[in-house]
């Protein structure tokens, strides 16, 4: 179900999606029928060793979320607010699994009103299913041959096994 696009509510879903899991997937949808237009975003981060570079990750996004008309695919680098100000988005979104990933989501979410006090931060949970899921996971799932098709998009399957036959 997509809202019509507008210059109304937006919100930027980031993350490094290296890859995109079917949790990812969960909740941008979600979030898709919460806000009038969302920015599933792939976050270039210096500190990390992607497997998949910025565009692949884009592309794999894009095939995943395609059908639904109010998500775009973009990629950006700096700080997410100043990302997220330039697009006139008014929310970010982010994903809560467990809660470990609360601490530092909690944290990330204070700096960032620090920073933007006019841009908050939304927590979506993906459903029940996918809250043991991970890219990390994906990716050694996927490097040691075990079948990795419960947990991505079957293109990005595709993807991490023309990466580990190489």
């Amino acid at each position: 179900m997509s809202k019509p696009v507008s210059s109304g509510r937006i919100a930027i879903y980031p993350g490094t999606f290296d890859p995109v899991t079917n949790g990812h997937v969960d909740v941008a949808r979600r979030a898709a029928e919460l806000f009038d237009k969302v920015i599933v975003c792939v976050a270039v981060n210096s500190l990390k060793a992607p497997l998949f570079t910025g565009a692949e990750r884009v592309e794999m996004i894009s095939e995943s979320v395609k059908g639904i008309e109010n998500i775009e695919v973009d990629q950006f680098n700096g700080l997410l607010v100043d990302y997220a100000k330039k697009r006139n988005a008014r929310a970010i979104v982010r994903g809560l699994r467990a809660v470990s990933d609360f601490e530092y989501e909690f944290q990330m979410a204070l700096t960032n009103r620090k920073l933007r006090a006019d841009i908050d931060t939304i927590f979506l949970m993906p459903h029940e299913k996918y809250t043991y899921l991970n890219s990390t996971i994906v990716r050694e799932i996927a490097r040691f041959g075990g079948d990795v098709g419960e947990f991505v998009p079957p293109h990005v399957k595709q993807e991490l096994l023309k990466k580990f036959r190489t």
